[in-house]
């Protein structure tokens, strides 16, 4: 098999590696944040993955109890909402605040979404919805603090583009945008407020323009994608529909919504491989190969890059008990990682530099990130469903080093870094006892394998195999370069 050929000089001028991808990651329904196996999930993701920020739908449902109609009069109770604060704060993690849905005693109308019925019909009096959104927070400034309620994020609704989430016109969700921003900045002036949330990187020229010619504050633009939006017919699974796709959609679409929002600061508060809530690709390596490349490819175009979602633990239709049944989740429900986890995971221990790198291919990538005493090489080697992929070998020259201290290979793909594989040489259970779920957790492990290299005078030879739909990162721990003092 013909090697591909890549090269890097460790030495070249390095950009910036901002770990964006860490600012925020997704859950489903607010309630769901008061569960202590949610709540113990969200705990190892912020520890071994660095997420800060999460975001959820529902806080102002009325299964949250913030606000109820009693004998014609409006009581508001925060009890439920500072639960979850207070967890997250305890964890060193923080809110981005989705403010939705409309409290049934706000609403026009009686359209729901999802099993939980969050109403998604406008307010019939914006004062009041705007009444609402300064008292929440001002109680959580009062709570929290000040400095502590201005590092939040304050988004308005989800995905009002849809029918699905929003009743009314565009120009109704840029009222209550509007309402909302005023309320917040009424409070604090430096609370950070943005939308639009949209699906498909939608109204975003129009939300903008709004904005500017009204005067209405706007401290970061968020919207949504997934490589399925607009893609394929109606009821096509989501392979098919992935086939319609192209490789590096997501940067494409990236690069232009990064034109839109001049200058300002831009969130994809929701993303993943397929928007499919069963899709099996999201349990096995192609999901992970999808999160590296994407990551990679998105440096300098956002500001966080929100992955939905982290848990299996997710009930927006239903919650079916099956270890893994294609849900969003980075984790099972009983708490396995899937190969995507491993992917975020491998991307929390990157330097924070990028050096340029030589070369080319059809499906492989190759980043070179630099640490202060290391340096990855990463590889993804990934296309999307029906598109050729094969295994590829690849050699790879590092210049500009002195020999090496260690050099060591970590893998994620069918035989590596996935539980699935043993799931189903389990025989699939639908609920694996507690001593399976530990055998499946271990077979999630990255391990570390030592990899060959030659070494010849300041350039690293490194040869790998990259399987269809696998990530691979070679660690080279580096030999300090010696200092050269002036006499």
């Amino acid at each position: 098999m013909k090697h591909l050929q890549f090269t890097c000089s460790l030495w070249d001028e390095a950009a910036t590696l901002p770990h964006f991808w860490e600012h925020t990651v997704g859950s489903d329904h607010a309630p769901l944040a008061l569960r202590g196996d949610w709540q113990q999930q969200l705990r190892e993701c912020h520890s071994r993955l660095g997420f800060r920020h999460v975001r959820f739908h529902g806080l102002l449902c009325d299964d949250m109890g913030t606000l109820m109609d009693e004998m014609d009069q409006l009581i508001y109770s925060f009890f439920n909402a500072d639960q979850i604060c207070d967890f997250l704060l305890s964890i060193g993690m923080k809110p981005f605040v989705e403010l939705s849905f409309m409290p049934s005693t706000l609403a026009s109308g009686s359209t729901t979404v999802f099993h939980y019925a969050g109403n998604v019909t406008p307010p019939k009096d914006y004062g009041q919805w705007a009444t609402l959104i300064s008292k929440l927070a001002t109680h959580w400034v009062e709570r929290y603090g000040l400095d502590e309620v201005r590092s939040w994020f304050f988004e308005v609704w989800n995905e009002p583009n849809l029918p699905a989430f929003w009743t009314g016109t565009q120009a109704e969700y840029f009222e209550l945008y509007h309402r909302t921003a005023v309320a917040l900045k009424a409070v604090d002036a430096r609370l950070q407020v943005g939308g639009p949330a949209t699906a498909n990187n939608e109204w975003i020229t129009e939300f903008v323009d709004f904005c500017e010619q009204n005067n209405v504050p706007l401290d970061f633009v968020s919207t949504h994608h997934y490589p399925t939006d607009a893609l394929g017919a109606i009821g096509e699974d989501t392979e098919t529909q992935l086939a319609h796709s192209k490789r590096s959609i997501l940067r494409d679409w990236a690069r232009e919504t990064r034109r839109k929002v001049r200058g300002r600061p831009l969130y994809y508060t929701e993303w993943s491989s397929s928007s499919n809530p069963r899709d099996h690709l999201h349990d096995e390596p192609y999901t992970a190969a999808v999160v590296v490349k994407t990551m990679m490819e998105a440096v300098g175009l956002v500001q966080g890059y929100s992955f939905w979602a982290f848990s299996d633990i997710f009930e927006e239709n239903y919650m079916p008990a099956t270890a893994f049944q294609g849900g969003f989740g980075l984790l099972t429900m009983q708490g396995v990682p899937k190969p995507s986890f491993r992917a975020f995971e491998l991307l929390h221990r990157l330097g924070a530099e990028t050096l340029p790198v030589s070369g080319a291919h059809d499906t492989v990538d190759v980043w070179v990130v630099r640490g202060s005493d290391a340096a990855t090489v990463l590889l993804t080697n990934h296309a999307l469903p029906h598109h050729r992929i094969r295994s590829e070998s690849v050699h790879i020259q590092l210049t500009g080093l002195l020999s090496p201290r260690n050099v060591y290979i970590e893998r994620i793909d069918d035989d590596h870094a996935n539980a699935k594989k043993l799931w189903i040489e389990m025989g699939s259970p639908m609920l694996p006892r507690p001593r399976e779920v530990e055998q499946l957790r271990t077979a999630s492990q990255i391990v570390r394998e030592p990899l060959r290299w030659k070494h010849d005078g300041d350039t690293l030879q490194l040869d790998v195999t990259m399987p269809a739909h696998a990530i691979a990162a070679i660690t080279v721990e580096l030999t300090p370069r010696p200092s050269h003092e002036c006499a």
